[in-house]
């Protein structure tokens, strides 16, 4: 089956299938008491090159945010000149920004499954949206000639939350064209690792010839700033200062702006290499372990911080496996997926190992 393409869902009342909640996340499932496998963020302690200036930060709080020197590290970390820098409030923000100051568009265009936010921010903004939804079994494959060629903003993810899939950096790159602004979430990005290769595979940030492209960024997963609320834009500067002009006065905050700076710093890309590598050797074990459960089919080569697999009575594991103390993210809340459909967080091999056998006794019982 290929890709298909879907218009605007069903309104609240009418017939047709239950449209998914695009403001449901992990942290809803993620409970006190339950070892959380549901939210993608990374817990460890933080390193003194990041936890040095956030705690210095706090001293300069009677000050407004000056984002002047987080844009300069930015934008020399990526080889792009400040002005195509846009700091955020988070990677939500920036869907946020592209929603409100693209009202413009008149052919909207998401690739799913992917984060619901960008879509649920051009709806709140008023955008109709259409839905390109990439099929299971072809691995979740985008094939750039399902985008019709009349989308004038077409988001996609890369690589994607929740399938774990890391398209190819030409397949979105085909994407890119005069009258169209293709923005790329790589909240991911520096999650994924792939052999002969320096840095993040795939990523488009430092990408300066493709017309309209976006490339939204996040701190929050690698370096467990979820709390803290940073993010970026990369991209044509004109473009981005439309995109500020919809942003808050100060909207990034100083420690925020402390993080941004140190984040960009050759040490920290150096140890987010190092990260990523571990990471990947644990999503090994996982992949493994999940694998040999009957019915358990993990799909495509996940590439990030989670996998996504299906397994019919998805929706019932899920509840068993809270009774038990765990935690993983429902499917049914992304558009082109279902109640057959478990996100599950890369942890230790110790906490797999432990999930992985409780999840067996489950399934046996």
């Amino acid at each position: 089956m290929p890709a298909q393409l879907t218009g605007a869902p069903v309104e609240s009342g009418a017939a047709g299938p239950a449209e998914p909640d695009l403001g449901h996340h992990g942290d809803a499932e993620a409970t006190p008491g339950l070892v959380d496998l549901a939210v993608n963020v990374r817990r460890a302690p933080m390193p003194d090159w990041l936890a040095d200036p956030l705690t210095a930060a706090l001293g300069g709080l009677a000050a407004y945010p000056d984002p002047g020197p987080a844009r300069a590290a930015v934008a020399a970390r990526h080889g792009r000149p400040p002005e195509e820098v846009l700091l955020t409030a988070g990677a939500a923000e920036g869907f946020v920004l592209i929603a409100r100051a693209l009202r413009d568009a008149r052919r909207p265009v998401v690739v799913h499954p992917q984060f619901t936010e960008p879509e649920a921010a051009l709806r709140a903004a008023g955008h109709a949206v259409d839905r390109l939804v990439l099929d299971p079994a072809d691995d979740f494959r985008l094939d750039p000639a399902r985008v019709p060629a009349d989308a004038d903003l077409v988001l996609v993810g890369n690589p994607t939350n929740p399938t774990s899939v890391l398209h190819p950096a030409g397949a979105l790159a085909a994407l890119a064209r005069p009258g169209r602004v293709l923005v790329v979430d790589e909240a991911f990005a520096d999650t994924t690792l792939a052999p002969g290769v320096d840095g993040e595979p795939e990523s488009l940030a430092a990408r300066r010839d493709l017309p309209g492209l976006v490339v939204v960024r996040s701190l929050t997963k690698t370096w467990g700033l979820a709390g803290l609320r940073v993010g970026y834009l990369l991209g044509e500067a004109p473009l981005l200062a439309r995109l500020a002009a919809a942003q808050p006065l100060w909207a990034v905050s100083t420690p925020a702006l402390a993080a941004a700076t140190a984040c960009a710093s050759p040490v920290a890309v150096a140890a987010e290499r190092l990260v990523a590598a571990e990471l990947a050797a644990h999503r090994e074990h996982l992949v493994a372990r999940l694998s040999g459960l009957p019915g358990v089919r993990v799909v495509g080569r996940p590439a990030s911080a989670f996998v996504l697999v299906h397994r019919p009575g998805a929706a019932v594991l899920r509840e068993r496996l809270r009774e038990r103390g765990w935690a993983v993210r429902r499917g049914d809340t992304f558009p082109g997926l279902g109640p057959d459909w478990l996100r599950i967080a890369v942890r230790d091999p110790a906490t797999t190992d432990a999930f992985v056998d409780a999840l067996a006794e489950i399934l046996e019982a």
